[in-house]
């Protein structure tokens, strides 16, 4: 194979790889966007009622989940970006339009957690995940765990309900 060879053989590849890791990329940088705004307008305590019991009010997690593992934010953030790698490999092969979509939810959610752990504490990933949307009736969440989440479900629903195959007639 010549060089030339080798280059056109990747292109599919790069090019199939380039727009879910570009939409992984905006997620996470709307994901930041929102917990700045979030840090600047709520830092003082205030809370900003919505709808019902919808409100923004800041509140930081040092753990994962319902604020579980607190104290162990190192071991999940090495843990998320383990999950990242192997969620990135799997979209070389992946060609389903809704499992390629919910990866790059999750990749970018899981990524923009990372980047506060990374940039928002002392030390090597020592720092609290910044979250501001509270129903007050459930953990108060980010962005980023939105992104998590849906893209969780709508994988698990690729999964459960896979794409049709088009038939081509036979003959």
């Amino acid at each position: 194979m010549t060089i030339t060879d080798e280059a056109t053989a990747s292109s599919p590849l790069r090019r199939s790889l380039t727009a879910p890791l570009i939409g992984s990329a905006v997620f996470v940088v709307v994901d930041q966007l929102t917990k700045w705004w979030a840090l600047n307008t709520l830092d003082d305590g205030h809370t900003i009622h919505l709808l019902w019991t919808l409100r923004f009010a800041l509140a930081f997690n040092q753990g994962m989940a319902f604020s579980r593992g607190t104290g162990l934010g190192r071991v999940i953030a090495v843990v998320a970006l383990i999950v990242v790698v192997a969620l990135a490999k799997s979209l070389r092969t992946n060609v389903d339009g809704r499992a390629r979509l919910a990866t790059v939810l999750i990749i970018g959610g899981a990524l923009g957690n990372v980047v506060d752990r990374a940039f928002r504490g002392t030390g090597w990933l020592g720092g609290a995940v910044v979250d501001f949307i509270d129903l007050q009736w459930w953990p108060v969440f980010n962005v980023a765990d939105m992104g998590i989440v849906c893209g969780a479900i709508l994988l698990a629903y690729t999964v459960v309900k896979p794409a049709r195959r088009p038939e081509y007639p036979r003959g």
